[in-house]
């Protein structure tokens, strides 16, 4: 009989962008393979069947307890084997659709970041961090990708069995025809001068992304400094307002939505990043592999990364002022972020999708007691 497993996400793009190479494995194993995600725009590629959840972001918004509530019907015909659940949101109502009792399907709660923090939790922290709590005893295996939710996951007793994997692995192949090319050319197309020192972050404008942070950093550097900043989110607007109000919208390229990042990988100076938190950032992974030089706040995920004056530059988190002075040490001592781009590209080839596919596969095969067959 054919074995059936179930990727549950809040969004289509989270599956597209980091969980197909998995969904094929699957199917190469003989596996059928199911997706449930909130209203995905054309078919998921690997998938025999995607179910359609009117998930949204707020926890307590209604539309996520009729997603539940098509779950649990989608559960009580179809016989999975296995379940493997992602982002918070999706995690939780996933596994909110479980029987409390009786048979049911392995689960598998593969962690991109808790978003509490057991050190000064708030209400939303609280809120979290029950539900966690609510739904430990319908999960067979939590995956952690930092240290810090390794411990947590393993203090609060959130699953039978918590292990660590290290992410979902970065196909870095999509990066190296863009390293490969002339870098001033390829800067000139850009339309980056050649004295300007181009400092990237690709991220949600939000405000667990902290972009303000950067742009108040970027005042007190030199004007031959620039930032560019990739992406979109409730807070782009904020963000060039106060660009705006500090003087500096002339120095920051707000590049919008890109669809491929290589480039700029290739092209720029140096890499940073101003989150309050993190799982384990693909945006720091892929700096790395392109030698970039990596100035990022000392929160999980970035720790896990990157060591201090070893492959990285790491500052207080929420402290504008280090960040500052972490990138100025770049300006001074540009053998230093050499020195640091070559430790951290050597450092990223453990991120590989070639060599963390198979870990992660063993895992999920692992909560059915199958064979690991990677």
């Amino acid at each position: 009989m054919t074995q059936r497993v179930l990727f549950t996400a809040s969004t289509a793009s989270h599956i597209r962008n980091f969980h197909l190479p998995y969904l094929r494995r699957f199917r190469e194993l003989g596996w059928a393979v199911d997706v449930a995600c909130a209203a995905p725009a054309g078919d998921i590629p690997e998938a025999d069947r995607v179910i359609p959840l009117p998930f949204r972001k707020k926890i307590t918004a209604p539309a996520n307890f009729r997603a539940t509530a098509i779950l649990r019907r989608e559960l009580r015909r179809t016989d999975y084997d296995l379940i493997v659940t992602h982002t918070a949101l999706a995690s939780f109502f996933t596994r909110l659709a479980l029987p409390r009792s009786g048979p049911r399907p392995a689960v598998v709660n593969m962690v991109h970041g808790y978003l509490f923090d057991l050190q000064t939790p708030g209400l939303r922290d609280k809120l979290l961090l029950q539900a966690e709590k609510l739904t430990a005893g319908r999960t067979d295996l939590v995956l952690t990708m930092n240290e810090t939710d390794l411990e947590t996951a393993q203090a609060l007793s959130l699953a039978p069995r918590v292990a660590f994997v290290p992410g979902v692995g970065v196909d870095f192949r999509r990066l190296d025809a863009a390293l490969a090319q002339d870098r001033a050319a390829l800067r000139r197309e850009l339309g980056l001068g050649a004295e300007e020192f181009v400092l990237l972050y690709a991220a949600e404008f939000s405000r667990r992304k902290n972009q303000p942070l950067l742009l108040r950093a970027l005042a007190k550097l030199p004007d031959r400094v620039t930032l560019a900043l990739a992406g979109s989110g409730a807070e782009l607007e904020g963000c060039k307002a106060l660009a705006k109000e500090l003087g500096v919208e002339r120095r920051v390229r707000f590049l919008g939505q890109v669809a491929e990042m290589a480039p700029w990988f290739a092209a720029a100076d140096a890499a940073v990043s101003s989150s309050r938190s993190e799982g384990l950032p693909f945006n720091i992974m892929e700096a790395m592999y392109a030698a970039l030089p990596v100035v990022a706040s000392d929160c999980k995920g970035h720790t896990d990364l990157l060591t201090q004056d070893e492959t990285g530059l790491l500052y207080p988190a929420g402290d504008a002022d280090a960040c500052a002075q972490a990138v100025e040490r770049l300006l001074k001592g540009p053998e230093l972020g050499s020195r640091l781009g070559s430790a951290a590209h050597r450092a990223a080839l453990n991120y590989s999708l070639e060599r963390v596919l198979p870990q992660v596969m063993d895992a999920y095969l692992s909560a059915v007691q199958a064979p690991a067959l990677v």
